[in-house]
């Protein structure tokens, strides 16, 4: 909205005005001391028609602006508020001014929103120019491996002093048992491909008795040191993505 036409109308608006101001003062003072004693009567009258004729070219340079200006395309609808202007009662009569500008106010917050939602329309707030389709994140499956798989796994493992057997007291889940010459025993309890938990004793103590002594820790402190060094490996070559390597590896580091 160009707003130097309003601005131009204003000033010649004021200077009107200031003008007819000085029109009345002068009429307010009548003759003065200054117009003399000698045709004081005549050097006032001129005095007044120059300054009324100030007033007729303010008047004139100021229609010529408001021609300029733009008119409003549409009247401000007030509804029935329109009526409270003719309220008697001064306290409503101060609402008016209030409530005019408050129209005024929601007309243009309506103009400005709209202007908003086109411009938010034609540039959509991306961070890039790209379209980026996320990826769903696979679900991890190395607990859910065929027995198959693992037997597979299994036995594509060798190494020099130590024997592999696969045992399967519950039917799917697989326990390792592993025997490093005559040193130790361990039991690798596998869910899958995924290592839930291991137990190391010494060579001479009993470990394929039954099940439950895949779960009590051996009786020498060397042992238990050792299978909480291999709880660390465990975790260390823990791989959600290569299950398979990360019993490679945990087996190659008992060796």
């Amino acid at each position: 909205m160009n707003l130097e036409p309003i601005n131009g109308a204003l000033s010649h608006l004021r200077v009107l005005r200031s003008s007819v101001g000085q029109v009345f003062e002068t009429l307010g003072n009548g003759v003065r001391a200054e117009h003399g004693e000698e045709g004081k009567e005549q050097k006032f009258l001129h005095e007044l028609q120059e300054l009324l004729n100030a007033v007729n070219s303010n008047l004139r340079e100021f229609e010529t602006c408001i021609s300029d200006l733009t008119p409003p395309q549409a009247p401000l609808n007030l509804a029935n508020t329109a009526y409270l202007s003719l309220e008697t009662n001064l306290e409503r009569q101060s609402l008016y001014p209030h409530l005019v500008q408050s129209y005024k106010w929601h007309d243009k917050l309506h103009e400005y929103s709209t202007f908003a939602s086109t411009l938010l329309q034609q540039n959509a707030l991306k961070r890039s120019y790209y379209t980026n389709t996320k990826r769903r994140r696979s679900l991890p499956s190395s607990h859910l491996a065929t027995p198959q798989t693992v037997d597979n796994l299994i036995g594509s493992i060798h190494y020099n002093n130590m024997n592999l057997k696969i045992v399967r007291p519950f039917m799917t889940n697989a326990i390792l048992h592993v025997t490093i010459a005559r040193v130790l025993r361990a039991a690798v309890i596998l869910k899958g491909l995924l290592i839930e938990w291991v137990t190391v004793k010494g060579y001479d103590e009993s470990l394929l008795d039954g099940v439950d002594e895949h779960w009590t820790e051996s009786r020498h402190q060397v042992f238990r040191k050792v299978q909480d060094h291999a709880h660390s490996a465990m975790l260390h070559f823990f791989s959600p993505t290569l299950p398979e390597l990360a019993i490679r590896s945990f087996v190659g580091s008992e060796q």
